[in-house]
């Protein structure tokens, strides 16, 4: 009991240290992020290693069964192999695999695509310029709108933007455009005061027919949320009223850019519109091959870092915190960190933060579109955000509900969750560090979960896995310090019950009074290496019915390891 009570006071210690250390405010520098990671995770291992895990437990577990895909391309051909997008060396045969480089970068496997492109992009320039010789001037007064359409005319053009706040109402960038600064905080591109309300700061030329190679790097993005006064709603509709938009753009990078107090989103990669068509139905226009890296946002009135009906996405090293949630009626904004959303495939998300947002990572769709499928997470902190991870599709949860077509198909690792609290930004969800809905063929390993003891979760669970969710893996799942938690994974039962969960290799320590709770009907849960370990827990696994698979299982300082009740 004196060693148990020692190695508590050690974890207070050490999660107070956390708490200081891990503020992660607008300013933090997202290239930590990777170190930030791999030393807060519990588990220790090679990301190679780690990678191969995931794929390996994700083709084991997944249900591969014959299941209709309203898309082009059966599931099990988007997991392997999948001949129906755009040719890679004159081969149509884009491959959902993600590989490393000698340095440890992580990096999805068609970014060799891109890296061929970008080399095509530099042999297409024809100009290159600096801003000022078309009468710019960075003095945060004048306006620079022409100044800018002058100097990027109709592309295959460099604009350099040098120090300075430069004023605009908006700039649009043709095919073959690279816009360059100096750096985030260097140099600034800000709407001019008279810019309307559903101006995108910057975006590309022609949303209908489409652009392609497009880059922008080295800057912030100021959307002038001031200019709009104490107006309590920040956006216009659509994807309008956001720092940086790619709509219907093929070949696009986004490197070091901050965005600053949007009226919608930081960053949105979409397709021509948003398509709100029905479940299985996919959207023209649809960006893809694009890369955001090295990026910061805040004050977002809706997602700092969001995607739409686009595919082939990679989102690496960037960090968004503190929404203000202002395109959302006041108590209801759904203002993610990162959200993949409606009808997105093939999205990498590598080495992110977020902080302070409603949900950190939410991969999902509204009840009358596709979700997201096909996503890869490796390596997010999350820091104080009400829902770290939130997986769902909105409208297909109860049993009144239709059954998603296409929420399925999740692979995520190496992601860790710090304290996620209440926000007043959604007023009636509690905090959670993982909630799966709907999914199917979700992958969770290596998953750390830290809680603020001192902090109420008033018996919420600290992991849900609810709403018809079905063939979940949480392999090398920690979590600890959710004291006043109801359990620290709960499957839901009843009528829209979860089933085929798999919960493997994971320990709990010092955690909520029920380590695991099993509803009523749930089937197919299999526990097997698990530890939990509490000085005053009432039981290790609960379930109202006949005990699910079990082998392993050692539950410490429980007064009972195994409740039927």
């Amino acid at each position: 009991m004196e060693n148990t009570t020692k190695n508590m006071n050690l974890v207070a210690k050490f999660f107070k240290g956390v708490k200081i250390l891990l503020c992660l405010d607008k300013n933090h520098d997202p290239i930590k992020n990777k170190d930030l990671i791999a030393n807060l995770l519990d588990t220790k291992t090679d990301l190679k290693n780690v990678i191969k895990e995931t794929d390996e437990l994700f083709d084991r577990y997944s249900n591969k069964r014959k299941q209709r895909n309203p898309f082009t391309a059966s599931v099990l051909s988007v997991i392997k192999k999948t001949t129906n997008f755009l040719p890679v060396q004159k081969r149509n045969d884009i491959s959902w695999e993600t590989d490393l480089d000698e340095n440890g970068f992580v990096y999805p496997i068609w970014k060799n695509l891109l890296d061929q492109e970008y080399i095509h992009l530099m042999s297409k320039i024809d100009r290159i310029v600096n801003v000022l010789d078309y009468g710019a001037i960075g003095d945060g007064k004048t306006d620079n709108t022409k100044a800018f359409q002058k100097a990027i005319g109709n592309g295959r053009v460099i604009v350099h933007v040098p120090e300075g706040i430069f004023l605009t109402k908006g700039i649009k960038l043709p095919s073959w455009t690279c816009l360059i600064g100096k750096g985030k905080g260097i140099t600034t591109i800000k709407l001019h005061p008279d810019a309307p309300i559903e101006t995108r700061l910057v975006t590309n030329a022609n949303h209908r027919k489409g652009n392609h190679h497009i880059l922008v790097k080295g800057m912030s993005l100021d959307w002038n949320i001031e200019r709009l006064g104490n107006t309590e709603r920040t956006s216009a509709g659509g994807h309008s009223s956001s720092c940086f938009t790619f709509a219907n753009v093929k070949y696009g990078w986004v490197k070091q850019v901050e965005a600053i107090n949007p009226g919608l989103h930081c960053f949105d990669v979409s397709s021509t519109r948003y398509h709100y068509a029905g479940d299985g139905k996919r959207a023209r226009g649809r960006s893809r091959y694009i890369w955001l890296d090295q990026l910061n946002g805040y004050g977002f009135g809706d997602d700092g870092i969001t995607t739409h009906h686009s595919d082939y996405v990679f989102i690496s090293n960037s960090h968004m915190c503190d929404p203000s949630g202002r395109a959302h009626p006041k108590g209801i904004s759904n203002s993610n960190g990162i959200e993949v959303d409606d009808g997105s495939r093939n999205i990498w998300l590598v080495h992110n933060s977020t902080s302070r947002c409603f949900g950190g990572v939410e991969i999902k769709a509204h009840h009358n579109a596709s979700a997201a499928s096909n996503i890869y997470i490796i390596g997010h902190l999350s820091v104080h955000d009400n829902r770290s991870y939130n997986f769902r599709h909105i409208g297909h949860h109860k049993i009144s509900d239709p059954e998603s077509k296409t929420a399925y198909n999740i692979k995520a690792t190496m992601m860790v969750s710090i304290a996620p609290i209440y926000t007043d930004l959604y007023q009636h969800s509690s905090p959670r560090g993982l909630v799966v809905s709907a999914y199917r063929n979700v992958v969770i390993n290596h998953f750390t979960l830290i809680g603020d003891p001192d902090y109420d979760y008033k018996g919420n669970p600290v992991i849900a896995i609810q709403y018809r969710a079905r063939n979940i893996v949480l392999n090398h799942v920690s979590i600890r310090n959710f004291h006043t938690a109801g359990a620290d994974i709960k499957i839901f039962g009843g009528p829209q019950r979860a089933d085929d969960v798999n919960i493997r290799h994971s320990t709990i320590r010092q955690s909520a009074p029920l380590a695991i709770q099993i509803g009523a009907g749930v089937q197919n849960i299999h526990v097997h290496h698990l530890k939990a370990f509490n000085q005053n827990g009432k039981c290790g696994l609960k379930t109202v019915e006949f005990p699910p698979s079990i082998s392993n299982f050692q539950a410490v300082g429980y007064k009972m390891p195994i409740c039927i009740k």
